[in-house]
């Protein structure tokens, strides 16, 4: 086995993940949408359909943002899942910001509420307390 975690140590990861991006048909929208609701910020100016949101704190990944000439055509499989331990104040705030409320069917109780961004991509508001 020490072959094993030698092998594992010479290939570790030097990777992680710099920025996640979302195509959109709604740039500008997109864009105000989640530097708000995330207390972003553009790491420079938007330019050529491109930017990138950044946080200001160092926290959490980037967001990217390119822009395209048409609405998608379907729902995407990927979606944002938002920690809070204020779900039901972050919901309201959300929807003030241009979110809709999205009607999802599950069994049972629910720790998240499912929500849509101004171009339709599905996110949830997850309740979860504070680390």
């Amino acid at each position: 086995m020490r072959w094993y975690a030698a092998l594992m140590k010479l290939f570790r990861a030097a990777v992680r993940i710099g920025a996640i991006v979302i195509h959109c048909y709604e740039f500008s929208r997109m864009v105000e949408f989640w530097g708000h609701a995330l207390n972003y910020v553009p790491r420079e100016p938007a330019a050529a359909g491109w930017v990138v949101l950044t946080d200001p704190k160092r926290r959490g990944p980037n967001l990217s943002f390119q822009q395209r000439d048409h609405p998608k055509a379907r729902r995407s499989w990927l979606h944002l899942d938002l920690y809070t331990s204020e779900a039901e104040r972050e919901v309201v705030r959300l929807l003030a910001l241009g979110a809709r409320r999205y009607s999802w069917r599950s069994k049972g109780p629910r720790d998240f509420t499912v929500l849509e961004d101004p171009d339709g991509n599905l996110f949830c508001v997850v309740q979860k307390e504070a680390e």
